[in-house]
């Protein structure tokens, strides 16, 4: 049997403009709350992470929503506590951080791809949750994400980027070679569930072979998570322009402009 049918565009597009709007007076609550919110977005490579944090934040304030993608530690990260450098980029008051990608790249590419010991996995395996309530236990509220994608849906959207120059960059050797080590990955998941799917920082599975539906989902429980409120602000309104005082502009070719290739461009 297949999986529930495609949600049609006009659907889709409808209620997540709906949710975007919601996620706006969350957004105004977090901050006159002064609220933290760390939300993790993890999963097999090309299940719709980034395409979904693309939304979430379409609309958001960046000076209250942060997205964190880390590269690849550097030599003195190698050397800190592995959850120092995610540290500093938890949420203060009045922040919202959505994490592409987090702590837990220790128990997916770094535990298939051999970038970290066996004693170092089972010390994250063991840490992690200590971490994680360590967080929820000082008023973070912590949601965790994990985007399931079908081997088959994955491989297909591969060759899509693959053959898209504009997309191109998605995909690395790692991804490709996430092919030929699919099982590996889905053990490597389970185990990680097994540690760290605790009731204070649950994970939730967001089936993700149609991207439209996972955005939605995602984004709708993400809300019912939160006891958000809508925040009364303050009306503006915009005053008279006052009256010139004898202002002149210089003339305009004292000053260089950009070419204007709108113009070659035709109707």
């Amino acid at each position: 049997m297949g999986g529930p049918r495609r949600l049609p565009r006009q659907v889709y597009e409808r209620e997540l403009l709906r949710l975007q709007e919601q996620l706006m007076m969350l957004q105004e609550w977090v901050r006159a709350e002064g609220a933290r919110v760390a939300v993790v977005f993890e999963g097999r490579d090309a299940a719709g992470k980034g395409s979904t944090i693309k939304r979430v934040t379409e609309y958001l304030n960046p000076r209250v929503v942060r997205i964190v993608a880390l590269p690849a530690p550097s030599d003195r990260e190698r050397t800190q506590w592995y959850f120092q450098r995610y540290v500093e980029h938890l949420p203060a008051a009045g922040e919202i951080v959505l994490f592409d990608r987090s702590w837990y790249n220790r128990a997916g590419v770094e535990r298939v791809m051999g970038f970290c010991t066996p004693q170092e996995h089972r010390r994250f395996l063991h840490q992690c949750p200590i971490f994680e309530r360590m967080l929820v236990e000082d008023g973070i509220l912590l949601r965790k994400y994990w985007f399931s994608v079908s081997d088959a849906e994955q491989e297909r959207r591969f060759r899509s980027r693959l053959d898209d120059p504009m997309r191109r960059w998605k995909l690395s050797a790692i991804d490709v070679e996430s092919i030929s080590r699919w099982e590996e990955y889905s053990r490597a998941k389970d185990e990680m569930f097994v540690h760290t799917d605790i009731p204070e920082a649950p994970w939730f599975v967001v089936e993700s072979d149609d991207k439209r539906r996972a955005r939605i989902n995602m984004i709708s429980h993400l809300l019912s998570s939160i006891p958000y409120r809508e925040v009364e602000r303050p009306p503006l309104q915009l005053p008279e322009r006052p009256p010139s005082k004898g202002y002149e502009r210089p003339p305009r070719d004292e000053q260089t402009y950009v070419p204007d290739h709108a113009e070659t461009l035709g109707s």
